[in-house]
């Protein structure tokens, strides 16, 4: 049996294809594969049958990935299964950014009396804001959320410029006519009334909003981050909350610096808090990880290349292995396997900087004597034989 781990709660419509060989596990000691959402791992004590670790969701800074890496255990992630749920959120982010809805609601909840019609008709005034329809939107990053962010606001009648340098084809076929492609970062930051970002967490985009990059912004700027909360420069976003150069500043990340702000509207994380996208993202990550206890495949990793040999045949013999990116790998490799008089049927290999992947379907009943000289092979870091 394969014993799966969930580290935090998962949808049951994911849990509901774990059948057959599959068996959920709370001993995580036990786990040949895990499934997580928030839970932090880096200090987690793993198995030592660990194979492979799925993220229903897409960030993983909760996951030690590149510790996982050296010892050839892919991380799997979830792009756009819980797109949609974003989106939504990010739309009504605008509306909020855009009209004093929050202060309003709280204002007449203190409201009382007896003529609290006329209370209201008096104050109301004060919460007045702006519509989005013709308003600039710039969009940082196309990614699955950002291109459907991009989509559905120009729909709403918003004049929408996208930046991202590394758009994808995918992201590309899914954008939009009406959406203006940029290059020019600085075009999106000095030309816009809205900003978002949707791009991962890394040393190039940590703290993006910053003073430098605030200060190319329009004057009364309204600013959206539901990404990641180390995108923005918190301390520079007070500032420039504080003396009107953003208005407002929207996130989903409700935290000691955020909720200090003025006029900042700090959401708890509600991104990807919806049935559907909890679902999505669940279905997504167990099918990746049964994929690859299964068959191999690498789709979606976040730490390793990505290699599909498709579904193994019954009785199949198929051959994975981690090894060094280097010169002459896979000569030593098929050589291994031809000493052993055995035929290679099928082959994938791709590599991932410094890491290599590959996949070898084999005409034979017994891998044992391919395994062991497999393993004397200098930078092979894993091998696992799939039945």
């Amino acid at each position: 049996m394969r014993k799966i781990h969930c580290m935090n709660p998962i949808s049951p419509k994911g849990l509901a294809l774990l059948t057959g060989d599959y068996e959920l596990t709370g001993e995580l000691a036990e786990a040949e594969g895990i499934l997580v959402r928030s839970a932090d791992m880096h200090n987690c004590e793993l198995p030592e049958g660990l194979a492979a670790v799925a993220r229903a969701g897409a960030g993983v800074n909760n996951i030690p990935c590149d510790a996982l890496a050296k010892k050839g255990i892919p991380v799997f992630n979830t792009p756009g299964a819980n797109a949609n749920g974003v989106k939504e959120l990010v739309l009504a982010a605008l509306i909020l950014a855009s009209r004093d809805i929050v202060g309003g609601i709280a204002w007449a909840k203190g409201l009382t009396g007896e003529n609290i019609a006329g209370q209201v008709e008096k104050g109301k005034k004060k919460f007045a804001g702006q519509e989005i329809r013709g308003k600039s939107l710039g969009v940082i990053g196309l990614g699955a959320i950002g291109v459907e962010v991009a989509n559905a606001a120009a729909d709403l009648g918003m004049k929408v410029l996208g930046y991202d340098p590394f758009l994808s084809v995918t992201g590309a076929l899914h954008m939009s006519t009406f959406i203006q492609y940029t290059q020019n970062l600085d075009e999106v930051l000095s030309g816009c009334d809205y900003l978002t970002i949707h791009v991962p967490l890394l040393d190039s985009t940590r703290d993006f909003f910053n003073a430098q990059t605030i200060g190319k912004m329009k004057d009364g700027v309204r600013v959206l981050n539901f990404a990641r909360n180390e995108l923005t420069d918190n301390a520079a976003m007070a500032e420039a909350l504080e003396f009107g150069k953003v208005s407002c500043y929207v996130c989903d990340f409700a935290n000691e610096k955020t909720l200090a702000m003025k006029n900042c509207i700090a959401m708890p994380h509600l991104g990807a808090s919806t049935e559907e996208s909890e679902d999505n993202c669940a279905v997504m990550a167990v099918n990746e990880l049964m994929d690859y206890l299964e068959n191999g495949n690498i789709r979606n990793s976040v730490n390793l290349p990505d290699c599909d040999l498709g579904e193994k045949a019954p009785g199949q013999k198929r051959i994975a292995i981690f090894h060094r990116n280097i010169p002459n790998m896979i000569g030593q490799v098929t050589s291994a396997v031809a000493s052993c008089g055995i035929n290679i049927s099928h082959m994938a290999n791709k590599s991932r900087s410094e890491l290599a992947y590959t996949m070898l379907d084999v005409e034979t009943e017994d891998a044992s004597g391919v395994r062991e000289l497999l393993g004397q092979i200098p930078d092979v870091i894993k091998i696992r034989i799939l039945d």
